[in-house]
């Protein structure tokens, strides 16, 4: 698999902006709100499934490997970090978003809100799913799935339906530029 100069260089600054999206964040017990997410969206959106995922990927190996990128730092150790199930979760949710945007006829602002919505299912599923069992087999907390649902997805809906909208609107404006881009 080649993959084009030009889409490695945007892979990597999405990778960048996410880890900058890290240190921008309010403070929540166990999960603190970030603008990861925002962009996560947007590399998917942009870049498209592959190459969105592949930004996160890099993300997420830039921090494993010792550089202190997450919002708790960083080495391999951090797999066992109660919220890195939502890191495997951005490159999950950058390729489906990506997929779901590569399909799209005509790029459009709802199109671009539907599919972020779909992006975050998928990063809340296995992010969720991943506190669950962090709290329950690594840090041996019992605690149900209704309490990880209410401290580590529903205070942060709000906040990501508006960086969905965010994504959607810088999306259906520049994503036909950065796409023509990428392919160049």
């Amino acid at each position: 698999m080649r993959i084009p100069v030009r889409t490695m260089t945007l892979a990597a600054l999405f990778a960048v902006l996410t880890a900058v999206g890290a240190f921008i964040r309010i403070p929540f017990p166990l999960v603190p709100m970030t603008l990861q997410t925002f962009f996560v969206f947007l590399s998917g959106a942009l870049l498209g499934s592959r190459a969105g995922a592949l930004s996160q990927a890099l993300y997420v190996g830039i921090g494993l490997i010792g550089i202190p990128v997450f919002t708790g730092g960083g080495g391999p150790q951090y797999i066992l970090h109660p919220t890195f199930g939502y890191l495997l979760g951005f490159i999950a949710g950058a390729w489906v978003i990506g997929f779901i945007t590569e399909r799209m006829a005509q790029p459009r602002f709802w199109s671009f809100v539907g599919a972020c919505a779909a992006g975050v299912a998928v990063i809340y599923t296995i992010g969720t799913m991943g506190l669950y069992l962090n709290l329950n087999y690594v840090a041996g907390k019992a605690v149900s799935l209704k309490t990880v649902v209410e401290i580590g997805l529903l205070p942060f809906l709000a906040a990501d339906g508006v960086k969905s909208l965010a994504t959607a609107a810088l999306a259906s404006r520049v994503g036909e530029r950065v796409r023509g881009a990428r392919e160049a």
